[in-house]
């Protein structure tokens, strides 16, 4: 089942399974989220949750018991309760269960806000501790915007002029390995090459907001300011880009598989309420 939000600029749909993102059109047509053609990858803007990436042997511990969670966690594939909707606004909702209990032993509700305003569509993350104990998670974002031009006609803009430092996969992990980025006046041309590796991650960054240029011309901003790090990606000949803001990452090579320890992860106290937001503006 999906949603549809509408303003007099913009039309978002939203599937209630994972509270996808699967398109986003502006007047004239124009669909600036990958159509998820599972030739290259199947998906669109999946959420992350409660963890981002890879756990080392796909597996954490927690009070001497080992549970098992694949890459990116469980939320993406689940489906979300609609439990408010307006033209512009729409508000989703999963919350733990037994089954959900079984690969990851915290009580949680997770709500996504999709609102439109103009040309921008913003996505909110809440987080719910609703057990009596700390919550470990992380959350991320996987929106993989359309590029209908050759690959090489886009550019990424930072927008800071900055030492862009990334850190290489191995094994799906976070290795200690870094490589810098060689931005021209803060832009990054795309080249598939530069993918060779998988990701580009960054475990910190200080631009909280990146433009995509098609043919030198702004296209689309995606604004994050409270997201630590972040991730880029794309496939081999594949004709998207995604533009991932995290909270936290794959385990690292060191992991020890304790999920209170583990490297970006977030710490919730019971009843509290964890919140960040991020947007995608066309220009």
């Amino acid at each position: 089942m999906n949603t549809t939000l509408k303003n007099h600029k913009l039309t978002a749909t939203i599937n209630h399974r994972g509270a996808e993102l699967i398109s986003l059109k502006d007047n004239d047509q124009r669909d600036y989220i990958w159509n998820g053609n599972p030739e290259f990858w199947g998906k669109h803007s999946p959420v992350l949750f409660p963890i981002v990436g890879t756990l080392k042997n796909n597996s954490f511990h927690y009070e001497n018991q080992e549970y098992h969670l694949s890459r990116h966690g469980f939320a993406r594939d689940m489906d979300f309760e609609l439990v408010e909707s307006t033209a512009e606004k729409a508000v989703f909702l999963l919350s733990h269960n037994s089954e959900t209990l079984k690969n990851y032993p915290f009580e949680f509700q997770l709500q996504l806000i999709y609102t439109l305003e103009e040309t921008k569509l913003s996505i909110s993350y809440h987080v719910f501790n609703a057990g009596t104990n700390t919550m470990p998670f992380s959350i991320g974002a996987h929106p993989a915007f359309a590029l209908p031009e050759s690959f090489e006609s886009y550019e990424i803009e930072f927008d800071q002029n900055e030492p862009l430092q990334y850190h290489l996969l191995e094994n799906d992990l976070v290795s200690n390995e870094t490589k810098k980025l060689n931005t021209q006046d803060k832009k990054l041309p795309l080249d598939y090459t530069l993918f060779e590796l998988d990701a580009l991650i960054f475990k910190t960054i200080q631009s909280k907001n990146l433009t995509i240029l098609e043919n030198k011309k702004p296209i689309l901003k995606v604004e994050y300011e409270d997201f630590p790090s972040l991730g880029i990606w794309t496939k081999k000949a594949a004709p998207f880009i995604c533009i991932e803001p995290w909270f936290g990452y794959s385990d690292v090579l060191e992991s020890t598989g304790d999920l209170l320890l583990k490297e970006g992860i977030q710490i919730l106290e019971p009843n509290a309420t964890f919140q960040s937001i991020f947007s995608i503006k066309i220009l």
